[in-house]
């Protein structure tokens, strides 16, 4: 069911009385210490796919990016507003990660607006259009190998495909490839059913995603 501010209002009054009240506070070492996450997470913005939830961490467990379709640009070094890049920059040089997983799932709706060509008329600019552009090559490969495929899978076939682009741009940030290299970093790419609440990773050896 969805949630009003009620709601939202009520669940922020739970989680003060679960992590800051009492003598002990579960937040205490993340107030002292500071931030110290292994994992860098990128997913999507989709209400639905909240990875820590899925993933069932508690704070501090993860440095989560979120965008639409769970994108990963190239490297840009130019004068553009960058924040993808911004926190991946600072998730590797700073947080100093251990693995980067790009965390995409079924039904996503960016990946269908590109497989669509879905265009707003109202607008003068969409960002998500353009955007979603990052994407092109993973529904330029949907539709030439799996041109018969029902719009569902056609989804499921793009999505995938568009975290394997994503990994491969991950490896064009100097600093990311570089701790690749030194085996200091692990990027793995998975990919969420939200029908049946698998998760499938991808195997590069085979060019395959295998159930996690």
């Amino acid at each position: 069911m969805a949630k009003n501010i009620e709601d939202l209002i009520k669940g922020y009054q739970m989680f003060k009385e679960n992590y800051f009240d009492g003598t002990s506070s579960a937040f205490e070492n993340l107030v002292r210490l500071g931030q110290q996450p292994k994992i860098l997470m990128i997913a999507c913005s989709d209400s639905r796919v909240d990875p820590a939830i899925i993933t069932n961490c508690e704070p501090g467990d993860l440095f989560v990016i979120r965008n639409v379709a769970n994108l990963v640009p190239p490297y840009q070094a130019d004068d553009s507003l960058h924040g993808t890049s911004a926190a991946l920059e600072f998730a590797i040089c700073n947080l100093k990660v251990h693995h980067i997983i790009v965390f995409g799932h079924s039904q996503c709706a960016g990946i269908q607006s590109l497989l669509d060509h879905a265009i707003t008329p109202y607008l003068s600019y969409s960002f998500i259009t353009k955007w979603m552009e990052l994407a092109q090559p993973a529904c330029d490969q949907t539709y030439l190998q799996h041109a018969e495929a029902n719009p569902e899978a056609k989804n499921h076939f793009c999505g995938k495909y568009a975290i394997i682009n994503s990994l491969k741009n991950l490896m064009t940030f100097p600093w990311i490839k570089e701790n690749v290299q030194k085996n200091n970093l692990i990027i793995h790419g998975w990919f969420f059913d939200l029908s049946t609440g698998i998760i499938n990773a991808y195997n590069d050896k085979i060019d395959q995603f295998e159930e996690l």
